[in-house]
């Protein structure tokens, strides 16, 4: 067991989901909101971007789900998710535990700290674990061009390594070493699309704070600057937080008794002052699009720029379908499936983000509107 104390019965566990652009955290996410297991839970999304899209790939459950579309580590972390974690504080009873999905820009550290640096905050929840998704694929490349990877990696309790089954056991293997060498202590999970027995991974009272402060002794410290460093309304950062969502209808779940790891942190630094500024945002929006156009569209786009292209996701209404289309891609792999029907009250319109460098706003857009089903009626 870890160092940190248990939950008692008047904390809330809290599960803090990172990983970077694509590595699958909302797969993850969606398997502990769908399977058996008798919990229920808050969520809380951070995205980064203009447009939502993380709440629409969550499935569809009796869970109560928090969106924060910011991708701002800074901001988010010095208020609003202290405000959205306190409003949760008041609402016990509800729920049995708190999972924050951050942005795959993330820093952890300071989503860590943001349990420890308010009274109240700190006295209602109990951090159970740090778990990183990686991306067995595309981690080199991560390691090569983003800090934000190594850090998510290096404070974690429990890593998934992640999308094996697209890399040979020789990369794999090499893949894992090198996961070990920046973080001796994670436990460390081979995985495909996510999948694994949840009581590995939650309610494992993983994370452990002696450890932390033996690796980081300012951690408690930096968390109180950080408190003090409230973002104030010239910070100059777009705020647009706090959409409340419930899902669907109740579940009935059985439950699942939880065994706990003894491990550390290796943590590195102090906390990132921002995600990666080469990183941008394309948040696109339109009506119905042509599923003739948009798929050569989208297939030929992420083989000629996917390098740059470090995630891209879409709600898509296609002209005649009945239902939605999710479209997720990373670099050069693309994959999307039907989703569930439309609604009669939500509007049908697509809706495309793509996160990476080098990004032509102006192109993509265009290339965007030429694939709409009005385009074809026009011609």
């Amino acid at each position: 067991m870890s160092d940190t104390p248990s939950v008692t019965p008047d904390q809330i566990p809290v599960t803090v989901l990172t990983g970077y652009l694509g590595s699958g955290k909302t797969t993850l996410l969606n398997r502990i909101l769908s399977e058996d297991h008798g919990k229920r839970y808050a969520v809380i999304v951070n995205e980064f971007g203009e447009i939502g899209i993380d709440n629409d790939l969550i499935v569809e459950s009796d869970e109560e789900i928090y969106e924060m579309n910011n991708g701002c580590v800074c901001c988010t972390v010095r208020g609003d998710l202290v405000r959205v974690v306190e409003g949760l504080t008041r609402r016990k009873g509800r729920f049995d535990a708190i999972i924050v999905e951050t942005t795959g820009l993330a820093d952890p550290v300071p989503v860590a700290q943001t349990f420890f640096m308010d009274e109240d905050v700190r006295s209602k929840t109990q951090l159970d674990a740090v778990i990183a998704l990686v991306d067995a694929k595309h981690l080199p490349l991560r390691l090569k061009d983003s800090r934000e990877a190594e850090d998510q990696i290096a404070f974690a309790d429990v890593v998934l390594l992640n999308k094996t089954d697209l890399v040979t056991p020789d990369e794999l293997a090499a893949v894992e070493a090198t996961v070990r060498a920046i973080n001796p202590y994670a436990v460390i999970h081979r995985t495909e699309r996510a999948g694994i027995d949840l009581k590995r991974v939650l309610g494992q009272g993983a994370f452990d704070l002696k450890r932390v402060l033996d690796a980081d002794p300012e951690f408690l410290t930096e968390a109180e600057h950080v408190h003090d460093e409230t973002c104030g309304p010239d910070c100059g950062h777009d705020h647009d937080h706090g959409h409340h969502h419930h899902h669907g209808d109740g579940h009935d779940h059985s439950g699942h008794d939880h065994a706990g790891h003894d491990h550390g942190h290796h943590h590195h630094g102090k906390v990132a002052e921002l995600h990666d500024v080469t990183v941008t945002s394309v948040s696109l929006r339109g009506a119905t699009l042509d599923p003739k156009k948009f798929f050569p569209w989208i297939q030929a786009l992420t083989q000629e720029q996917g390098p740059n292209i470090l995630r891209l996701k879409g709600i898509i209404a296609f002209e005649d379908d009945p239902e939605r289309y999710v479209v997720q891609g990373v670099h050069m792999i693309v994959e999307g499936d039907h989703q569930r029907p439309w609604r009669d009250d939500e509007k049908r319109e697509s809706r495309l983000v793509f996160i990476g460098r080098n990004l032509d706003s102006d192109e993509l857009s265009a290339e965007f509107e030429a694939c709409s089903a009005r385009q074809r009626a026009d011609a």
